[in-house]
Order: C-alpha cells, then structure tokens, then sequence
C-alpha cells in the first residue's frame, strides 16, 4: 500500500496529471469546435437539398377539412396545454404532448405567408404525387402546385403534363434574357452613368475655378450629347429586353383548386422534387450551391446569393492586410532595434498590449469620428468641391473600414513581430555588423528576413481577428445590400468610396432584421459556414507563405 502510495506520489510530482488534463482540454475544445461546425454545416447546406412536397388533407377538429400542401420543415413536440391556451381545439386529457410541424406552403399571395404550423394528428392521407411543381421566384417565395398551362402573350402553347417541356425551355430562354438585362443595366447604362456623372463633376469643377467658359461648355455639352445617344440606343435595347422578358406566362393550381397566373419574367427555376431520381437531386444541390456562392441576393436578403457579400469581405480584408502590415512591421522595428529601452519603451509596450483589449465597437466609433468626418471631410473639402454638398470620401466606405480594422489589428501585428525579433539571436548581428554591415543593412538583409514568418504570424491573428468583425463595420462603411462591387471597369476602377457588403453583417442582417425569420433562418447558417471557410482560406494562405519562408531561412538560424 505504502509503495503504490508512493508511486502514486512521484506519478503526480512528475507533471503527468497535468499533461493529461491539458490534453483533455485540447480535445475537448476540439470536439466542441468539429460538433459546432457540422451543427452549421447540416442545418446551413441542408436548405439546398430539394425536398419533398408533401400534399395532405388537414382536419381540425370542428372545422372543414382543407387541402395543403408544402415542405416539411420543422418538427417539435409542444405540451397540449401549450396548443389549448393557443385557442386550438385540443383535448387536454390527451397524452402531455403533441407533435407540432412547420410546413413551407410558399403561395404568399394566396395565403398571405411562407410557412404554416399545423398539428401533425390532424394530417391525414399524406402523399407526394410526382407532377407537384415547385416554382422559385425572384420575388414573393416560392409557389407550389399544379401546372396547368403556358401561355405566350396570352395564347396558349401548352396545357396539363405537356407544358412541361415548355415551360422549361421558357423559363431557360427568361434566365438568359435576364443575364443579358442584369449586363446591360450593370455594365453598358452603369458605363454612361458614371461618364455623365464625371462630366458634371467637370462642369462644377470649371464653373468653381471660374473657368467655365463657351469653349469649354461646348467641349462638355458635345461630350454629354455623344453620351446621351448612347444612351438612348441602350435604353431602346432595355425596353425591347423588358418586352420579350413579358411575353410568357403560366397557370398553377394550388392544391385546394385555385389558379394564379404568374409571369415568367419572375421565375427563377421550376421543378418536381418529387419525381426527382437521386442524381437530378444531386445536380439540382450543387446547382444551388454555386448560386449561392456566385449570384446576388434576392427577396430582402433571404434567396439568391451572397457574393457581394463574399467580395467585399475578401477585399476589405485584403486592403486591411496591405495597410496593417507594414504600419505594425515598422513600429515594431522601432521599438525592438532602434527606441531606448527605458520606461516611455515600456509605456508604449503596455498601451499596444492593451489596445488588443480595446471593444471592437470604440474603434468603430472612432473610425467613424476621425477617418469618416474629419479626414474625409477634409479631403472632400480640399480635392472634391465640385461634389459638394455631397460627400465623396467623408461618408462611411470601403476604404475607412479597412482603415478601421487595421487600427484594430496593429497591435496584433506589433506584439507577433516584436517576439519574433527579439528570437534573432544577437550574435547574428554582432556577425554582420564585424563583416563591414551597416546596422541598416543588417536590419534588410539578416534580421527581417529571419523575422519574416513572425510577421506573418502577425498577419495570420490580423486576418483572423478583423475579418470576423462586424459591430464597428456597421459604422464605417457595411451597408445591407450594396448595389454594386467596389472594382468594375468604370475609372478609378477600385472605388475605395463606396460602400460594401460584409458576410459578418449579412448574417446579422438576415438572423436579426428579416421580415421572414423562418426562410431566413438556415441562410444564417449557411452563410456563418461560408464565413468560416473565408476566413480559413485566408488563414491557410498565409500560414502557406510562413512555412515557405520559415524553410527558406531555417537555415540561417542554426
């Protein structure tokens, strides 16, 4: 006993209790993490899998029974008495529960809303008949019924299960009419707006240098009538687009008998997941996927896609790291290889370490107060007067949100270099110093390329902690929905400018402000998963660059 006691004794002396509980932590914070993830993953990529249309005949007690039909969303199970003081008809000598479904009916304009609760006890025959159509639309949700015909410019050209073909090649030949309007109206129209607005922005320039004379106002009015010709050809193209975009149309039959008649010019896509085999399922997923990856969004957010989303978090990402890098680098130089190391050194130390610790939302509000008002109040007023009293760069844009975030992060950056430097050994300098180096050279050609996968850590936690951020965004720059990319082809090209939109926000936005919580609610989850794989490609590029250059200088430091 007294041996296994001691055993016991140096076991615990040795740490290795320690080793273990640590390592449990480490796994522990691990499970947790992969478990979140795949709660994320399921219930975000789940949204696109086409699910079944369940028609059923719906009973409450005392009433008529009534025809629905819709996909199964959500099933719970509600105490009775929970149901009773709802004012249902529910027997409360029941048993304690009863199981409660939520059902995607879509058909808005005929019922007034996307989703519906019912009691699953009073569903009864459910059935999936293979001919029920699903239409997604840009607008107004989804519409589940019956086909009953197509028509063109009111004639009919198919009717019953024979439209369907029709109604397919239609609604391909609506898609890429709408791709060419989306093109004309983005790209050839948002070319002669923005030359017109330049020209304005001439004209005030001249009239306020007092150098609006007739030559240079025939010089501008010969410029702006060539652009408003092309204008005029481009405006008859969009009249022509809408009117072809008008010409079709087609009749559902909802499943309790009524008919709507819906354009096709606001169909996105019509299919039959009931008659779907497993692979049609498979591409029509993917096919959603890469529209949620790649298109606009739609229906305040809560269809279509995010990549606006994606491209304004990914460059203001990017301009923050060009910004922050560099700033944090030579601070940090300053600090470690050239500032006396007295106790200003040490001040300066503790203020960088507890500017980290500053909330996200006071940078915010300092962004806003000092880049926003102050500096681009002033640069409006010193190289934009002719755009006043609109504000050019002193409104809230692309550029002081990267600026913002990068105050957010230098610290980061500093505290990462700074640890980095001071692992050089010192006999590296002494060496290149006693070889003839200046200590600036020494600086260049030995110590910061040593340092380089330290900065790059630096950079890493940068990323990793700014492209998360969304409270001091909301301030500076993130607005819901951005109606076009901040780089297009229209001069300067980049629009540092203009405002964006964030994935950070965007779910804020559609979890918290949506009109429609219910259809909103698994794009919270998928576009948080989108979130994450962002901000890991961003990581895993940079800890790509690292290891390079971590092997290219291990070299040097043995």
């Amino acid at each position: 006993m007294k041996r296994k006691e001691q055993t016991f004794k140096a076991w615990f002396k040795s740490g290795a209790p320690w080793v273990w509980m640590t390592g449990g932590g480490v796994a522990i914070s691990v499970i947790m993490t992969l478990g979140l993830l795949a709660v994320i993953a399921v219930r975000g990529l789940g949204h696109f899998w086409p699910a079944d249309i369940i028609e059923a005949d719906y009973q409450v007690p005392g009433e008529a029974a009534r025809i629905m039909a819709g996909e199964l969303v959500q099933e719970e199970q509600v105490p009775r008495a929970r149901l009773a003081a709802a004012g249902l008809p529910v027997d409360v000598q029941g048993g304690e529960f009863m199981t409660r479904e939520l059902f995607k009916v879509g058909n808005r304009e005929v019922y007034g809303a996307d989703f519906s609760w019912v009691v699953a006890e009073w569903l009864n025959d459910p059935r999936t008949p293979a001919n029920m159509l699903a239409m997604e639309r840009r607008e107004w949700g989804n519409f589940y019924g019956y086909l009953v015909n197509v028509k063109e410019r009111g004639q009919l050209v198919g009717e019953g299960e024979a439209a369907w073909d029709e109604l397919q090649e239609r609604i391909a030949r609506v898609d890429e009419l709408h791709g060419k309007l989306v093109r004309l109206e983005k790209k050839d129209i948002g070319r002669i707006n923005a030359a017109l607005e330049r020209l304005r922005l001439e004209s005030r320039g001249l009239e306020l240098k007092g150098q609006l004379d007739a030559t240079a106002q025939a010089d501008l009015d010969a410029r702006r009538s060539e652009l408003d010709a092309q204008y005029q050809v481009l405006e008859a193209q969009l009249i022509e687009l809408n009117q072809q975009l008008a010409r079709d149309s087609v009749t559902v039959r909802t499943a309790d008998g009524r008919e709507q008649e819906i354009a096709l010019s606001k169909v996105v896509r019509a299919y039959q997941p009931n008659a779907m085999g497993l692979g049609a399922k498979f591409g029509f997923y993917f096919a959603k996927l890469w529209e949620f990856v790649s298109d606009d969004p739609r229906e305040a957010n809560t269809e279509g896609g995010v990549f606006p989303a994606i491209f304004g978090t990914v460059m203001m990402t990017l301009i923050m790291a060009v910004i922050v890098t560099p700033f944090g680098v030579l601070a940090a130089i300053y600090l470690r290889e050239y500032a006396k190391q007295g106790p200003l050194t040490r001040i300066i130390r503790i203020a960088v370490n507890n500017l980290a610790g500053v909330p996200a939302i006071v940078y915010g509000v300092f962004g806003l107060g000092f880049f926003v008002y102050v500096l681009g109040g002033s640069i409006d007023r010193l190289f934009f007067p002719e755009s006043a009293p609109a504000p050019t760069f002193g409104t809230p844009g692309l550029l002081w949100a990267s600026l913002t975030l990068a105050i957010l992060a230098v610290p980061v950056v500093i505290v990462a270099t700074e640890e980095g430097l001071a692992r050089i050994p010192r006999a590296l300098r002494e060496g290149s110093l006693a070889l003839g180096a200046t200590k600036a050279e020494t600086l260049w050609k030995v110590v910061l390329p040593m340092a380089s996968p330290a900065m790059m850590t630096g950079m890493i936690l940068a990323v990793a902690r700014a492209a998360g951020e969304v409270a001091p965004l909301m301030l500076v720059g993130v607005v819901k929905l951005a109606p076009s990319l901040p780089l297009d082809g229209n001069y300067p090209y980049l629009h540092l400018d203009q405002k964006i939109m964030h994935l950070g926000f965007h779910i804020y936005d559609v979890g918290f402000q949506s009109p429609n919580v219910e259809a909103a609610r698994p794009l919270v989850y998928a576009t948080a998963l989108l979130l994450v794989l962002v901000i890991a490609t961003l990581n895993m590029s940079a800890v790509f660059i690292r290891n390079h250059l971590r092997e290219k200088y291990k070299a040097l430091d043995h």
